[in-house]
């Protein structure tokens, strides 16, 4: 039985193949992915390995609030020269003193630009002098309130040297320092990590960094002779509480590697999302290749049964062919995945300045996760067509070679509870709103679209038929449309393959869509300020404006209004939420069209708040109740709620009031500033009048209405671009479902197709009656794609809409490329079997059995 196993195997190479080579396509990321992790982690590794060797224990208030919004991290909460006394004391410290290092000292380069981030934090520090680590390479430490220091890193990138100004924005407005030295880490680096570091004099850090004077960020502990870093560790936490953290030099130096590693976490998500796509679509090429495969050996299998196979041998023959095609297409994708995830390396590397990439490594889990990917799925696909040929019957050696399709009833009844079970999920996530309606509505997207995967035989007739419809004016079209819609079964998991990519990626475009139109109605329809200035990344956390050159913006003629908004994340209840504030609420609640929901958003007097409705709703809350919030700095607050507003994109927060946010967010300065013009005034005659009074905080920039519209489908559409390519991995792998399919099936009926030929059916009839039935079959999976991604993609942007996606809308001209993709695609996938059948020899063709 082994050895017929395996003549099967090599008689069948190139039917096999094909299939194998979208395990290939799946294994192929997966090993990238685990490649790519682990070279960078090592990189990671080396990269912050020695960083604080000249720390023994550093000692730091934990934050008020975990997290920040967009890049800034959370606000360091000060320890006065009182804390720094008591770590002293503590036996087993040799010495404790004060350090200052916080992120968010942004230094401008030459052009008056902020110098572009090399994939690191920005520090601001107090100078303590040289160590172990740390030492000047040139000129003096900065001696003078002044002057700074910089690291090579940054003085490489601004092209700075010793006695150049530098201007660096802090939490208060831009202050201009001269370059007193350079300096550079141990290891000849001129970084750690991409880092960027500004040494001010300690009391000017102090005052730019942390705000308060007499107050440091850290406790850096030198241990006494013969002391252990673990007794010691253990003895400040107990002596400290539960409000601070104690750490090791190796644990910092683990924090900061690990925090780096965000951007390759996502690389790595992307990776295995194709390999998901992948894997998922093969399945069902592999399912199909070995069912079609069964049928045609149904009197092979017979006459084994008959010379005494058990059913439990013809499972293991089929299941061990799978098991040499899944081990043959892991071995091959895992030396395809270690080029992928080197290259993914490389490209990342040279975008991550600083970074040495370590020398490429192997782990074992990309091995074992390749093999297990490969084999598994492959031998999992093809368990239900062993189980089928465990059934042929010994006296099926005389009957055709090819078994007439059946019906699935158990597949049917499944698929439709499954549907069942997911339209509730869908419907009790549409009613509701928030974290709940999503935490609703994702699980009910999967089940329902696994239902409709197990009910596509069920209708794959009618719609074949109605499809082939348009091709059906010629005789070779009309036989193209009866050959699609014979084996329905065989039809739908053929297009099963194509419907996941494409049901897969309409669903995300219709939610880019819903969301994109959601804020272009916002920006068209609802905000009234002609101008705003923001960050260039559009992140309300990456930019500062300086409050006098918003006074001056003020003044200036054709501007009506000006509303300076804040933003940062808090503590509001028992979970964090982002929050905002405006100086000049009332002006801002009007460029915005807000519009109250409960209560009144008229006025935010002290002591309120506001919130939109969603998350009113989410966190059950009334107008009249009280709620707690934490800011980033001082003590909690207890509110009010006075009022709700109606959920948008633009505005979607908890509004806290301006004097409660310049003293507890984490930067006092606003990040953005609305400005409405006056109605005679246009925005060519204002903009370049904004443009100057904001010309020292070059952070922002002064953008239109359809600029900003601009910017968000930007990002958008980058999105979309990783989504294309999603579909261009499920199309490759429906391509060769469908040539395989074909394939397979010309030689089915190769008996069937000489009769034609031999009553006058021509070469190119024959090529044109294939290729019918091939982009029938595409544009089956393909419709039935669209189709169900769209009704996904809007009940997912349905949920979505307290994150102010309150638009739905379809991207129709996505959804029309992807139809005609398709028939691209099924043109094209019938080429080879469309050939092969059309040179058919006639007369072997007539009389073979």
């Amino acid at each position: 039985m082994f050895k017929a196993t395996l003549k099967s195997v090599l008689s069948r190479k190139v039917r096999l193949l094909l299939s194998g080579l979208a395990v290939v396509l799946g294994v192929t990321f997966v090993a990238g992915a685990f490649v790519l992790q682990d070279t960078l982690n090592r990189s990671f590794d080396a990269q912050f390995a020695g960083a604080y060797d000249d720390i023994d224990l550093q000692v730091a208030a934990k934050a008020r609030v975990s997290g920040g919004v967009g890049d800034a991290a959370s606000a360091p909460v000060g320890l006065d020269a009182a804390t720094v006394r008591r770590v002293a004391d503590v036996p087993g410290v040799g010495k404790a003193r004060g350090d200052i290092r916080v992120e968010g000292a942004r230094a401008l380069g030459k052009d008056g630009k902020v110098v572009p981030s090399t994939g690191g934090p920005r520090y601001g520090k107090g100078w303590t002098g040289e160590t172990s680590l740390l030492a000047l390479r040139d000129g003096h430490a900065p001696a003078k309130p002044d002057e700074v220091a910089i690291n090579a890193g940054l003085a490489e990138k601004g092209h700075f040297s010793v006695g150049d100004s530098i201007g660096v924005l802090t939490g208060q407005p831009k202050r201009t320092f001269t370059v007193a030295g350079i300096f550079g880490y141990s290891g000849d680096r001129d970084s750690i990590g991409g880092e960027q570091t500004v040494a001010f004099t300690e009391p000017v850090a102090r005052e730019l960094m942390l705000g308060d004077n007499g107050q440091y960020s850290a406790v850096t502990v030198d241990l006494a002779s013969g002391a252990k870093s673990a007794t010691v560790q253990a003895a400040l936490k107990k002596e400290l509480g539960s409000g601070f953290e104690v750490r090791t030099g190796e644990e910092l130096s683990k924090a900061s590697a690990d925090r780096s590693r965000e951007v390759l976490d996502l690389v790595t998500q992307v990776l295995l999302g194709f390999a998901a796509v992948a894997v998922l679509v093969g399945v069902f090429l592999i399912i199909n290749t070995f069912s079609i495969i069964i049928a045609q050996r149904m009197r092979e299998l017979a006459l084994l049964r008959a010379l005494g196979a058990s059913r439990r041998q013809m499972i293991g023959s089929v299941l061990l062919e799978s098991l040499v095609i899944g081990l043959v297409a892991a071995v091959i994708g895992l030396g395809l995945g270690v080029g992928l995830g080197a290259l993914g390396a490389s490209l990342l590397a040279d975008t991550m300045e600083g970074l040495e990439v370590a020398d490429l490594g192997v782990p074992a889990s990309a091995v074992i996760v390749s093999l297990v990917v490969g084999v598994g799925v492959t031998m999992l696909a093809a368990l239900f067509p062993a189980l089928r040929a465990a059934k042929v019957a010994p006296i099926a050696v005389i009957r055709s070679a090819v078994a007439p399709d059946r019906r699935h009833r158990k597949q049917t009844w499944t698929g439709s509870v499954l549907l069942v079970l997911g339209a509730g999920l869908l419907m009790t996530g549409l009613v509701g709103s928030g974290d709940a309606a999503m935490s609703a509505v994702l699980p009910g997207v999967l089940l329902a679209f696994i239902g409709v995967t197990l009910l596509t035989p069920l209708f794959s007739r009618p719609a074949v038929w109605l499809l082939g419809g348009l091709f059906s004016r010629s005789l070779p079209g009309q036989l193209g449309r009866r050959n699609s819609a014979r084996n329905p079964r065989r039809t739908a998991i053929t297009a099963s393959a194509l419907m996941i990519g494409v049901a897969l990626v309409t669903t995300l475009s219709t939610v880019a869509a819903s969301a994109k139109d959601s804020v272009n109605n916002e920006i068209s329809d609802k905000l009234k300020a002609q101008l705003v200035a923001m960050g260039d990344s559009g992140d309300s956390m990456s930019a500062s404006i300086d409050p006098a050159a918003l006074r001056q913006a003020r003044g200036l003629d054709g501007v009506a209004a000006v509303a300076a908004a804040s933003f940062d994340t808090a503590k509001v209840g028992k979970s964090t939420q982002s929050v905002s504030s405006w100086e000049d609420w009332e002006a801002a609640r009007g460029m915005l069209s807000l519009r109250a929901e409960a209560g009144s958003v008229d006025e935010l007097a002290p002591g309120t708040v506001l919130m939109n409705k969603a998350t009113a709703k989410d966190r059950d809350l009334a107008v009249g109740d009280k709620v707690t919030v934490q800011l980033q700095r001082g003590e909690p607050h207890t509110y009010r709620l006075a009022g709700t507003f109606e959920d948008m994109a633009l505005a979607n927060s908890v509004v806290i009031p301006w004097a409660d946010a310049t003293e507890g967010f984490r930067y006092a300065q606003p990040s953005q500033a609305y400005f409405q013009l006056a109605p005679d005034a246009s925005v060519a005659s204002v903009q370049p009048g904004i443009e100057k009074a904001l010309r020292d905080s070059p952070e922002v920039t002064v953008q239109s209405k359809d600029a900003i519209a601009k910017k968000f489908n930007d990002g958008f559409d980058m999105m979309l671009n990783v989504v294309q390519a999603l579909l261009a991995v499920a199309m490759i792998i429906a391509v060769l479902g469908i040539v395989n399919t074909l394939a397979l099936s010309v030689m089915e009926r190769t008996k069937e197709l000489g009769a034609l030929r031999a009553i006058g059916l021509g070469r190119g009839q024959t090529i044109r009656m294939i290729m019918t039935e091939s982009v029938v079959i595409s544009l089956f999976g393909a419709v039935l794609g669209v189709v169900v991604g769209a009704g996904l993609g809007l009940a997912v942007a349905h949920s979505m809409r307290s994150q102010g996606v309150n638009t739905l809308s379809l991207p129709w001209s996505l959804m029309a490329v992807y139809l005609v993709g398709a028939a691209i695609v099924g043109a094209l996938a019938s080429l080879g079997p469309a050939r092969r059948g059309a040179r058919l020899n006639v007369l072997r063709a007539v009389t073979q059995e």
